[in-house]
């Protein structure tokens, strides 16, 4: 059973201490009809995580579904708001703000489909990448873009498909396979984000992701070649 919170006033604290939380917000859409699509791999990794680390997503706060655990000695707070994708900042922004953490303790997680499905990048920062749910965050974070992001590749849409309608689909059998690996490997990634920070932690996971980028455009370049 979820427990509501009151919802905090806001203000932002720049200021950085060692054992400040992390902030781990997974975006996506609410709802039965929305569980297992394109779309919402970042509330998919919000729960891996999750039951990786023992982490009950138990309360409703600041608009989201939410939890709390220490990682390695370090708290760590996790969220899927409930706004719906493109109101996604209405939630982020409040969750930091109440938590006083810099941009540079929160880590956003969201599909992205500049990666083929299944490969996952961490960034310190960047853009929205015409991403409603990254726009509605950086807006709410009043247009700071120093804050960390999990992009979780779900591939381009097969011809002149839809992107909307490719985000709202559900994953076929293969590519659920390639997701559900993504997850593993972003649970551990970010298990060592928390114990040596982005940096440190992101040149060897992307490193290892942009080998699995290759072997998987391989993979997929010889299955073509076989249909022919």
């Amino acid at each position: 059973m979820l427990r509501k919170l009151v919802n905090p006033n806001r203000c932002f604290c720049t200021s950085v201490q060692s054992q400040r939380p992390w902030l781990f917000i997974g975006l996506g859409n609410p709802g039965d009809k929305f569980k297992g699509t394109r779309h919402n791999v970042g509330f998919n990794m919000i729960d891996a995580f999750a039951e990786s680390q023992g982490i009950a997503m138990d309360t409703v706060f600041c608009k989201a579904i939410f939890g709390k655990g220490i990682v390695d000695s370090v708290p760590v707070l996790l969220a899927k708001p409930q706004t719906y994708m493109n109101l996604s900042g209405e939630s982020s922004g409040p969750l930091a703000a109440y938590y006083k953490l810099p941009l540079n303790r929160v880590v956003v997680f969201h599909d992205d489909m500049d990666l083929p499905c299944g490969v996952l990048r961490l960034q310190p920062r960047g853009g929205h990448g015409s991403h409603n749910g990254m726009k509605s965050v950086i807006y709410h974070f009043r247009g700071n873009r120093e804050f960390t992001r999990l992009r979780i590749g779900i591939g381009k849409p097969p011809g002149q498909m839809d992107p909307k309608a490719f985000l709202l689909q559900k994953f076929n059998a293969t590519a659920q396979e390639r997701i559900n690996v993504g997850l593993k490997e972003g649970v551990i990634a970010l298990k060592e984000l928390v114990a040596k920070g982005v940096e440190e932690s992101g040149r060897r996971f992307n490193t290892e992701q942009k080998y699995k980028h290759l072997k998987v455009a391989d993979n997929d370049d010889m299955r073509f070649r076989q249909s022919d």
